[in-house]
């Protein structure tokens, strides 16, 4: 409990000064000239950095179908609950039983305090793309429904969805907090935001013509701008080889800081050039990236991963940021899953890192981001921290901790002094 709280706190951002900062952020956004409701409002959006402090993480467990992903579903969750509140929604009772049973055999209690279980009905395991999008408008946390329909249907019609589309309005319920509905179909993996009026994501999905038949990028950009109170949105574009998500940016690029990308090489891209369609649609990725004013940190594949007759690219980049962890998909490549490690915890060196192995999901599709989605702290929660000018200008005290303001993180974010 000690580690959660201290993780918790590590990145706080409030006060006065912190909650100003924040505020002129938000005032960067350009609203959309589209007719939407609350046109004025865009201005007061703003979606998080994955970084900044969380509230928790949700999930929904594992049904019949997807039961093979649970031993790594068990292994994440027992590493999230050391950090923060870990919700997870289950589909029947005997999900439910069988979620407990799972924990237990990873070595932890399914009746931690930190874990919450919700009766809420779900499709599949994939509650990244089917959840809700979290936005903190006018300094409230509130919640974005954009329309789910399984990834245009590219998985097959039999995929069941009605359920998971239905799931954002669950738990805005739940948190009693105001929902948007967004009318476009649309996935949060798709969608990579550094939290101070960016957004980056891969047009090749979002302007698919199974999701959004006709819609254009000018649209798509109005609208993005919009619902989520960025001024600038970098549209990638391109499907990488075997992604049946039609290219989801969160294995494309992530953002590491403000300003900071970390953009996939192929194991023969610009770390090796000349690797054909898949090497050149990320050396494009990573130039257009640049193009709109950012760095580029380019992450190589090193290695080919073999499960169950399918290959597949060690690709790290689907990581789970949270309060004091990052965790991401391992190979069972000893090597290549330390090295990984070594450059994750470069990229986040005050975070712990964990590589754990979960092929039965990436061969479905999917790693531990896919699964997962978090939940930001409202500003309305944040505990107040004491300002304590006599001993530095920008240092806090919570309880027996000091904090103080980083410049160099998102604004208004703290950090252990």
């Amino acid at each position: 409990m000690t580690r959660f709280l201290l993780a918790t706190l590590l990145v706080m951002p409030l006060s006065t000064i912190a909650e100003e900062k924040i505020i002129a952020v938000l005032d960067e956004g350009t609203p959309t000239t589209a007719s939407h409701e609350h046109m004025d409002a865009a201005t007061l959006r703003r979606v998080p950095a994955e970084w900044e402090p969380q509230e928790a993480i949700w999930l929904q467990w594992p049904g019949p179908w997807e039961k093979t992903y649970e031993e790594a579903f068990a292994a994440f969750s027992c590493i999230i609950i050391q950090y923060e509140r870990l919700h997870v929604l289950y589909q029947s009772p005997q999900v439910l039983s069988d979620a407990k049973t799972s924990l237990l055999k990873a070595g932890c209690n399914p009746g931690h305090d930190l874990i919450i279980w919700h009766d809420i009905p779900n499709d599949s395991a994939w509650m990244r793309d089917n959840g809700p999008i979290f936005v903190i408008e006018a300094g409230t946390l509130r919640l974005q429904n954009w329309q789910f329909d399984a990834w245009g249907g590219r998985f097959g019609d039999e995929i069941q969805h009605e359920l998971d589309d239905l799931v954002p309005v669950r738990v805005a319920e739940y948190l009693d907090v105001p929902v948007d509905e967004v009318h476009i179909v649309h996935e949060r993996g798709n969608l990579e935001f550094n939290g101070t009026g960016a957004v980056i994501l891969n047009w090749s999905a979002l302007g698919d013509p199974e999701r959004n038949p006709g819609y254009t990028k000018d649209q798509a950009e109005r609208d993005l701008k919009h619902w989520f109170g960025v001024s600038k949105v970098a549209f990638l574009e391109g499907v990488p080889e075997g992604d049946r998500t039609n290219g989801h940016v969160d294995g494309i690029a992530r953002f590491i800081d403000t300003n900071t990308v970390v953009g996939q090489c192929t194991s023969e891209s610009l770390c090796k050039p000349d690797d054909g369609k898949t090497g050149s649609l990320l050396d494009t990725a990573a130039r257009i990236i640049r193009e709109v004013g950012f760095s580029v940190i380019r992450e190589p594949i090193e290695g080919i991963a073999q499960f169950a007759g399918l290959q597949f690219d060690t690709n790290y980049l689907n990581w789970l940021v949270g309060n004091g962890s990052l965790i991401t998909t391992g190979y069972g490549i000893e090597n290549l899953d330390l090295r990984a490690k070594a450059r994750l915890q470069g990229y986040f060196p005050d975070r712990d890192i964990y590589v754990v192995p979960m092929l039965r999901s990436w061969a479905a599709g999917g790693r531990v981001h896919c699964h997962t989605n978090d939940q930001p702290v409202s500003p309305v929660k944040m505990p107040l921290l004491q300002r304590r000018d006599d001993v530095h200008p920008s240092m806090y005290l919570a309880g027996n901790y000091c904090y103080r303001i980083n410049a160099i993180a998102p604004p208004g974010v703290l950090t252990l002094c």
